[in-house]
């Protein structure tokens, strides 16, 4: 296995957005629009790997050599500068390809270089990757490819472990050109569906997000981001299977009064606006982790620090 090239970035805020699942009704914000990353690449494609970082002296020597598909147990890490660490993916947590592994302190990492060495990310199949800091008490570790499907993963930060692993390749790929979401598992077409992206106002920023919760029912008010309910562009409407795909508020959920429009032209304020049925067929058959690629529309840029937007960074 290549030893994982080691790379820290400094780290800004997070977008929130509330929600309660659980068959409560919810209250989230959708996009206010785009961010204002106008000039940016033409076409978005799968993200490539990053590019190579020269390993700064004093980094451990790579794990000794495994046994082709046998799980990769963790080797010794540097001695730790935090006493416990809350990681995400959990122990024995199925995920999505595009899941990050999320690594939250106690206290703030003054020694960012030293946390680092302290955590160890192997896998089966192998990959390399690097680290992405959100914040002193948050650092994130993502590959540089997304994961290879029913890939293992263990994770040792300090103390804490957690072993878990990925299911299908599920990918989701979102076209303004067609205003389609062509769903992929394991490189094969298994769902198309008309799409009715954010409107000229509210585009949808281009991007790979990355699936989180979802939503049997929700409440979305424009009012949590500013925008009067009363107003033209305000809304307070219930929506039914709505999935997350970034802590600005972006989703994809039912939206039966716009069914005429999708496949056709945008109208609404930044999520995907799919069928009820379509809705309820992505809510079931996505997971968390999984990649959702918005492309060619005029929304510009996601945002990377959204908290769901790791692979724009």
């Amino acid at each position: 296995m290549k030893l994982m090239r080691r790379i820290a970035a400094l780290g800004l805020g997070v977008a929130l957005a509330v929600g309660i699942s659980g068959g409560t009704a919810a209250v989230a914000h959708a996009n206010p629009g785009g961010n204002g990353f106008a000039d940016w690449w033409t076409e978005l494609g799968l993200p490539g790997p990053a590019p190579d970082v020269a390993l700064p002296p004093g980094l451990l020597p790579p794990p000794a050599p495994q046994t082709p598909g046998a799980p990769h147990v963790p080797g010794p890490v540097a001695p730790a500068p935090f006493t416990s660490a809350g990681i995400n993916p959990a122990a024995g947590e199925l995920v999505g390809v595009a899941q990050p592994v999320i690594i939250n302190f106690p206290a703030p990492i003054s020694d960012r270089a030293a946390a680092e060495r302290a955590i160890s990310v192997t896998s089966a199949p192998p990959v390399s990757g690097r680290f992405i800091w959100f914040s002193n008490s948050q650092v994130r570790w993502r590959p540089h490819e997304f994961w290879p499907a029913h890939a293992q993963v263990s994770v040792v930060a300090g103390p804490s472990r957690s072993n878990f692993r990925t299911g299908d390749a599920t990918i989701s790929v979102a076209d303004d050109v067609t205003k389609t979401i062509t769903v992929t598992r394991n490189g094969q077409v298994v769902r198309t569906m008309p799409v009715s992206f954010g409107k000229d106002r509210t585009p949808t920023p281009n991007g790979t997000y990355i699936i989180g919760e979802r939503h049997r029912h929700m409440v979305m008010d424009s009012s949590t981001y500013g925008v009067p309910v009363d107003s033209p562009d305000g809304y307070r409407i219930d929506v039914e299977y709505a999935t997350r795909m970034s802590n600005s508020g972006i989703f994809v959920h039912a939206a039966p009064w716009s069914l005429q429009h999708q496949g056709v032209r945008n109208v609404s304020a930044g999520c995907l606006n799919v069928s009820t049925d379509d809705a309820r067929w992505f809510y079931e058959n996505t997971r968390k982790g999984d990649p959702v690629i918005v492309r060619n529309t005029i929304g510009g840029r996601l945002n990377g620090w959204d908290g769901l937007g790791d692979w724009m960074l």
